[in-house]
């Protein structure tokens, strides 16, 4: 996407905005040393495919809307793809699927519900969202109040603005057996360390024998969760360090915190193990109640789930299909006007 936007006009207006529906792209990047998070999609998996089903660069900013989703006006026309958690996306009052991209017409309305499984969807619009760039970056950072639309969720009587793209006529999508399931209890992979010496054997026994679930505290910045005590070896603190996102801290109260997309960037906690990024996403899908696993896999392995990872992405990129729009009917007016000239 441009910086330069004097050609974007507003594509869609907020009628709802949902309980909690940002502007996120892949992150702010190389600001860390100054105390700022990445922040960007939860899932970044699902908003990659977003925008590849409309024709995106990978890090065009798109919609992260959670739990449930907003009611949106399309004032200019737009292509849009919504992936993620299925929040029974409707379009003019009808169902349409997710994972795939389809042209959008001024006056249609988008409407979305509450989602049974998962947490987080993404909606893509053809050429990407656009808003100031803030650090290199159109993510939303909110306990920091910049990025994303005026650094806070989107509300009613907002415009989100972007590229008009007419004359697409098609639907593009990919097979159904390629979308991700979301379960409401996952396993979850993670390297041990840096500092499992800060726990005891038993300790390191107990984070991975046992389930623990996403409690309601859980959020952008870090999912706590709660099960069995993890023992450390001595004080549960140490001189603070960098963390990165994925760390799993443990403080006194031996409940793991997992960090997310908005976490701090140093913290005083040990850390007994990092989630590895393709997994990450699928932690973002967890809501409050479900439960997590952690399985130990080494830094070898690691690398090449993420090379895996990316292979898939272009995989699906390179299987995406079209099929032709439905036909549109004329309403009653249109097919009396239709017969009149005929006459």
């Amino acid at each position: 996407m441009k910086d330069d936007c004097s050609f974007c006009k507003d594509l869609l207006e907020v009628v709802s905005a949902g309980i909690l529906t940002t502007v996120q792209d892949l992150g702010r990047f190389g600001f860390q040393r100054h105390g700022v998070p990445v922040s960007g999609a939860m899932d970044s998996y699902a908003m990659r495919v977003a925008n590849l089903l409309v024709g995106n660069d990978a890090n065009c900013a798109c919609l992260e809307m959670t739990l449930t989703g907003p009611i949106l006006r399309v004032v200019g026309p737009c292509e849009v793809a919504v992936t993620g958690a299925d929040l029974k996306t409707m379009l003019n009052g009808e169902r349409i699927d997710t994972w795939t991209a389809r042209p959008m017409k001024m006056g249609d309305e988008l409407t979305f519900s509450a989602a049974e499984h998962g947490c987080r969807s993404y909606l893509a619009v053809s050429g990407g969202i656009e808003v100031p760039l803030v650090l290199g970056s159109r993510s939303t950072y909110l306990r920091g109040g910049f990025g994303g639309y005026q650094g806070r969720p989107i509300k009613k009587g907002d415009f989100l603005r972007g590229t008009p793209l007419e004359g697409r006529k098609r639907i593009r999508y990919f097979a159904r057996e390629s979308i991700p399931r979301y379960r409401s209890e996952e396993r979850i992979r993670v390297v041990l360390g840096p500092q499992d010496d800060f726990f005891t054997e038993n300790g390191i026994k107990t984070f991975f024998d046992s389930l623990y679930e996403v409690t309601p505290d859980s959020d952008r910045m870090g999912y706590r969760l709660s099960g069995p005590a993890i023992e450390h070896s001595g004080k549960p603190e140490i001189v603070s360090d960098g963390v990165a996102r994925g760390a799993i801290q443990v403080p006194g109260d031996r409940m793991p915190i997992v960090l997310m997309k908005d976490a701090q960037t140093t913290g005083g906690y040990p850390k007994i193990a990092h989630v590895i990024s393709p997994d990450l996403d699928v932690l973002a899908q967890l809501r409050p109640g479900d439960k997590v696993r952690f399985e130990r896999i080494d830094v070898r392995e690691a690398h090449g789930l993420v090379r895996q990872f990316f292979r898939k992405l272009q995989d699906l990129k390179e299987s995406i299909r079209e099929r032709s729009l439905a036909p549109e009917f004329p309403d009653n007016e249109t097919l009396m006007r239709l017969q009149g000239s005929i006459r």
